[in-house]
């Protein structure tokens, strides 16, 4: 006899309301609002929509980051190193800010919008002050599993159903882009540690045994019980979502804008750093990015 494994079942939904970010942008925030102020070890989920005259001009981080992932239009980013370079549709920009990062995101000027994710995963203490180092993927080189017929997930961060993704986690992290068609049932594995949620782009899913109804621009946070999977269910319409879940580090949380580390004291020091461009953000000395304008 089969045994099908209890779900995890979903035990808040909250949706993300629009508001003013950056210059001129728009962001539907979900993580990071009241409500969710954050969901260890995620700190920000904003989806955002960014016309030619938007977007996000030179600004720093340090101590966690920041994973971009575009669904429409090309984005451009530009950091304090030289860094520089496109993404466009399916693409994946992860960053580790570490110690420190100046850097400026604009949209493509030529591109009537752009339109994506962008995640802040928390660091450990131990790694808040490493290197900053970029890993950037094109939509061709994610891996895809195919679970079931009319399912496709692409596997950003993780593993799921056998396939493994290439991106380095410093902090334990998967990141699943589910596209689902209709009337489908799809299995995920989690670990039973890993904290999580589901942010549905488009259309209905319904998750768990008790089919808990997820629509448009809802974040949707799993159960901590331990059970190691999820199920979601589609009906009369086809689902995109993505799927995120990390082990949480239970640390203190200390956050100032940009800068989150794990006293007050360090976000001081870290002010510090900044406005005397020294330990990880000497070269913001001077430095203007050429991408805003």
């Amino acid at each position: 006899m089969t045994v099908t494994p209890t779900s995890r079942s979903i035990t808040k939904a909250i949706l993300s309301k629009e508001q003013a970010e950056g210059a001129g942008a728009r962001v539907r925030r979900s993580i990071g609002r009241p409500e969710l102020r954050n969901h260890d070890p995620f700190l920000m989920l904003d989806e955002f929509n960014v016309d030619k005259n938007g977007g996000f001009p030179d600004h720093p981080h340090r101590g966690f980051e920041t994973v971009t992932y575009m669904l429409e239009g090309q984005f451009q980013h530009e950091d304090f190193a030289g860094h520089k370079g496109t993404i466009g549709p399916g693409d994946l920009q992860w960053m580790t800010a570490g110690r420190g990062i100046v850097h400026s995101e604009m949209p493509v000027k030529s591109q009537t919008r752009a339109h994506g994710l962008q995640l802040w995963i928390n660091l450990p203490r131990e790694h808040k002050m490493c290197e900053p180092q970029y890993q950037e993927l094109l939509d061709g080189q994610i891996p895809r599993a195919n679970p079931a017929e009319g399912v496709v997930v692409k596997v950003i961060a993780g593993e799921s159903h056998g396939v493994k993704s290439q991106v380095y986690t410093r902090t334990p992290t998967m990141y699943l882009d589910f596209k689902v068609a209709k009337n489908k049932t799809v299995i995920q594995t989690i670990p039973k540690t890993f904290t999580g949620f589901i942010y549905m782009l488009k259309g209905t899913a319904f998750i768990g045994d008790k089919e808990f109804e997820g629509k448009a621009h809802h974040t949707l946070t799993f159960s901590e019980d331990g059970a190691e999977t999820v199920k979601i269910t589609t009906k009369d319409e086809d689902a995109h979502f993505v799927f995120i879940a990390g082990e949480p580090l239970k640390e203190p949380i200390v956050q100032h804008g940009p800068f989150v580390m794990n006293t007050t004291e360090d976000i001081y020091r870290t002010f510090i750093d900044y406005q005397s461009n020294q330990n990880g953000f000497e070269r913001a000395k001077n430095w203007r990015s050429t991408i805003a304008g």
